[in-house]
């Protein structure tokens, strides 16, 4: 009677299965290192852009996508054409809107941090008269101090937006800038406008005192329209001949949150481009370890052979070998994991956006590194269990 062939367990298979490893701990870790890298870009690929993608929802959901904003277009002589005075109030009258306000560049005026600028620097930040309602109809918040009320704007009180503020290096109210050749008062910072970052980079001054001090003529150049959602496009379709029924074509409508949703769209584009380079790396660090497994493979004849001389079957060779391309690849993958995930939530952290990470993008990591395993591992097995017992020893 032939002796069946003993099974190995789990645990046996495991303890042969990383003996290999343990052996030659160098080696391993290099392998594992290049699907580290493959998993690891993967996951913070897909972890960043869907961290980034519920920022910009997120964003969307608190401006709104029901915002118009009016510009002037071009004359007919070609020169910038203007809006007319009453274009706030013909908006406000339009069915289905409920909001209506407007920002308006004063020529030749900017902001400065100070007088001692040389006035032919013309690098200044740009000064623009606001109306009360501005903020409630973007929906926009103050980051420090107050916004423009009936009482500041008749004086010489600024409120900055972001960008200026940062580019001043004034991080509170209460400091002096100089504008259009006078000092005025800082009373609030913005928070960004995602639907205006013309206002992030502009300092506001109260409409009625750009008109009295400033010289502005009124004219406003850009009307912020907010209507309900079921009647935005019906609005967009009446809003040049609304606010110049003389010259439509002289008038600019667009909707701001379309840019919001084109970088949606551009952001899921690049994350293609970029997922494509993640798994070539995933390719390569699966080849890097079929490669080490075949130079295994050479150098463990010996074992093969006193293994196969012991008993052991073709199978539990090339399962043996196979376990250990799918652990060196497993532990690679985990690691790459871990750090994509990272990765995503040091820039949900730096951004202030929602830590969106689904499970998918875990299991995805842990799934990918296994089938690297199998599939690198595959060959070598299957060589290394071809191997006779007598071929094995005579060669070792």
């Amino acid at each position: 009677m032939i002796p069946v062939p003993a099974r190995l367990s789990a645990w046996d298979l495991a303890g042969v299965g990383l003996a290999g490893l343990r052996a030659r701990r160098g080696r391993a870790v290099l392998s594992a290192l290049g699907v580290a890298l493959g998993i690891a870009s993967m996951i913070a690929i897909l972890g960043i852009s869907t961290v980034s993608s519920a920022g910009l929802q997120e964003q969307l959901a608190r401006v709104g996508t029901n915002v118009l904003t009016v510009a002037p277009g071009h004359s007919i002589l070609g020169g910038k054409a203007s809006l007319p005075l009453e274009s706030v109030a013909r908006v406000s009258h339009v069915p289905g809107v409920v909001g209506a306000t407007a920002i308006a560049y004063v020529n030749g005026a900017t902001a400065r941090r100070t007088n001692l600028i040389d006035s032919a620097v013309t690098n200044g930040v740009g000064v623009a008269a606001a109306r009360l309602d501005l903020l409630a109809t973007l929906k926009g918040t103050v980051r420090s101090g107050t916004f423009l009320n009936a009482a500041t704007a008749r004086y010489p009180a600024v409120v900055l937006g972001t960008y200026a503020a940062d580019r001043f290096g004034i991080d509170r109210p209460g400091r002096q800038i100089f504008v259009a050749g006078r000092w005025m008062t800082v009373i609030g910072i913005l928070n960004p406008l995602p639907l205006a970052p013309d206002i992030d980079a502009a300092a506001l001054v109260g409409w009625p005192y750009a008109e009295k001090e400033l010289g502005f003529d009124g004219h406003p150049t850009i009307v912020y329209e907010r209507s309900t959602d079921d009647r935005v496009t019906t609005i967009a379709k009446v809003l040049a001949a609304t606010v110049n029924p003389e010259h439509p074509d002289q008038v600019q409508v667009s909707r701001p949150s379309d840019a919001l949703t084109a970088e949606l769209a551009a952001r899921a584009a690049f994350n293609g481009l970029f997922l494509g380079l993640g798994a070539v790396a995933l390719l390569v660090g699966g080849i890097g370890i079929a490669n080490v497994m075949v130079i295994s493979v050479l150098e463990r004849r010996q074992e093969i052979g006193l293994r196969r001389s012991l008993g052991a079957t073709r199978g539990q060779i090339r399962l043996q070998f196979v376990v250990e391309a799918v652990v060196l690849s497993l532990c690679g993958g985990v690691a790459g994991t871990i750090v994509g995930l990272a990765a995503s939530l040091l820039f949900a952290f730096a951004q202030g956006w929602p830590l969106a990470l689904p499970a998918q993008v875990i299991t995805l990591g842990v799934t990918a590194a296994v089938l690297v395993g199998i599939v690198s591992g595959l060959y070598p097995a299957r060589r290394a269990a071809a191997l006779t017992p007598t071929e094995a020893l005579a060669t070792g």
